[in-house]
């Protein structure tokens, strides 16, 4: 197997280290499960998840600091707070959904008992995968590092496509 190989000068610059230290441990992946199937509550993630409290407490806090989560004072009641999805949060779906993926084929050995499908057909969403800007999947072969500097962007791309 082909590994693709970062310049060891460039991988210093990698944003991996960035996002982990976002949500790179176990119960932030499980509080951003819970925020994607409507849980909006401290005592509902607490009940769902069986977490101790100060280290749900602990989780929620870092993820509204890195902007993952919106915390609000709830109109009916000031003392209940809610959590949301932000923008940034909601980008993490395909991430959530690649890590469960993988778990089910490497891991557990098998989907899970409830499956994610397209609302539209009640069809299992496709495996998520690498794909090339002409729309190819991608495998480790297919792929190498390049210098951003000297990379056309997708934008720059997908713009001379449609002219």
């Amino acid at each position: 197997m082909d590994l693709v190989k970062e310049n060891v000068e460039e991988a210093v610059a990698c944003s991996l280290p960035a996002a982990l230290e976002v949500v790179g441990e176990r119960w932030s992946f499980l509080i951003l499960r819970d925020a994607f199937n409507g849980i909006r509550h401290f005592e509902e993630f607490q009940s769902t998840m069986g977490i101790a409290r100060n280290i749900l407490a602990n989780r929620l806090g870092r993820l509204v600091t890195n902007g993952i989560l919106s915390r609000k004072s709830m109109t009916e009641d000031r003392r209940k707070i809610e959590y949301c999805l932000t923008d940034k949060g909601a980008a993490l779906l395909p991430v959530v959904v690649s890590l469960r993926q993988w778990a089910e084929e490497w891991e557990v050995n098998g989907p899970s008992t409830i499956v994610l499908v397209d609302e539209l057909h009640r069809q299992p969403v496709r495996k998520i995968g690498l794909y090339s800007v002409d729309g190819r999947e991608l495998s480790l072969q297919d792929l190498c590092w390049a210098s951003a500097k000297n990379v056309r962007s997708l934008r720059h791309l997908q713009e001379a496509q449609a002219a």
